[in-house]
């Protein structure tokens, strides 16, 4: 049975360079894959954006309320008219990749579930469980509840430990309140800090 996986880790833990490599490995040995991305995830517009510099662009935007395994079963077949990447051939997916995976919607992360259970296609979904107030994302809670496997991707804080939490920065001002999602640009951006490091910056407070 094809298993759904969750590979999650604080920011620049590598998780979209790892989703690339796989998608590399795969279509190295000749297997086909499928890239996903949600558009919430407005980085890159329709790549999947690497902070080494490595891009791709995605097979299809998940938007909002969509259905996923609908639109991933007309891909797979070659049906869907509204690929983003046109394919010579159509040929079994080998697995299918997603990142930003906690920007999903929790009946879309059960579409990931159905999609390796019901159609045998493995599904590896790359994010964050939590936001810049330590509070989980919809999409990572779902998936944290019903992968079959998860596996944490690591980096480290400024200080040199293990890096769990993500901060918020605007310019250079650490913030604690705002929306749940915004994606890091020119004005917003973020650190990963360990516990103690994150504890420090918030007054030793945890969430908003």
């Amino acid at each position: 049975m094809a298993k759904l996986y969750f590979r999650y880790g604080a920011m620049n833990s590598g998780k979209s360079t790892g989703l690339l490599q796989v998608a590399f490995n795969y279509e190295e040995r000749g297997q086909r894959v499928v890239l996903a991305k949600p558009q919430v995830d407005t980085k890159g517009d329709n790549e999947i954006v690497s902070r080494l510099g490595v891009t791709r662009e995605a097979d299809f935007v998940i938007r909002p309320g969509e259905p996923v395994r609908e639109q991933f079963r007309r891909i797979a077949a070659g049906e869907d008219p509204d690929a983003l990447l046109e394919r010579v051939e159509v040929q079994p997916v080998a697995c299918l990749l997603v990142d930003e995976a906690q920007f999903l919607e929790p009946e879309q992360v059960d579409d990931l579930f159905r999609i390796a259970v019901l159609d045998g296609v493995p599904v590896i979904a790359y994010g964050i469980r939590t936001d810049f107030r330590t509070q989980a994302f919809p999409g990572a809670r779902r998936l944290l509840e019903i992968a079959h496997s998860l596996e944490e991707l690591k980096t480290i804080c400024r200080c040199g430990r293990k890096a769990v939490f993500n901060t918020r920065r605007v310019g250079d001002e650490i913030v604690f309140d705002g929306e749940q999602v915004a994606i890091d640009g020119e004005e917003v951006w973020y650190e990963s800090l360990c516990g103690t490091c994150y504890l420090e910056a918030s007054g030793s407070k945890l969430g908003a």
